[in-house]
């Protein structure tokens, strides 16, 4: 006769650190097919095109975008010993985030898609950080 898990073992420590694995891993998707996107279609994504400098500028920071989620998902395999990367990456996107939250401020709403980076930047990166701290923590208690 099979157990149901009791809430104990669905908040164990390996349980919670596949969970932050796999959030982790999904989060990634944005900036790694948001990066590669950037780069192979540049400023046309956004409508803009004919300035060769604003498409070059826009493939350079969209090769970033890429390098940060695939740097994000380097950490996943022993996710619990990459405190310090994770930290760097998040101070990162979240600068970005301010600089995106200035131009919110100086320009306007720049769309449903710009907001909705915004709350990655601001709120979902710094969250998987603070989780991935705590993760941390635990597994080096124990």
């Amino acid at each position: 006769m099979t157990t149901l898990p009791t809430l104990r073992d669905l908040t164990s420590p390996a349980i919670e650190r596949r969970a932050l694995q796999v959030a982790v891993a999904i989060a990634g998707l944005v900036p790694v097919i948001g990066g590669l996107f950037g780069a192979r279609f540049g400023a046309a994504l956004l409508g803009g095109g004919g300035d060769v400098a604003f498409d070059s500028h826009y493939r350079y920071l969209s090769g970033l975008l890429f390098g940060i989620g695939l740097a994000f998902w380097s950490t996943i395999p022993r996710i619990e010993t990459h405190g310090e990367r994770f930290a760097v990456l998040t101070f990162i996107v979240a600068v970005g985030g301010f600089c995106r939250a200035m131009g919110l401020l100086a320009n306007g709403f720049p769309g449903p898609l710009m907001t909705w980076a915004l709350g990655m930047e601001l709120v979902v990166t710094p969250a998987l950080y603070l989780w991935q701290s705590r993760v941390a923590r635990i597994a080096a208690a124990g």
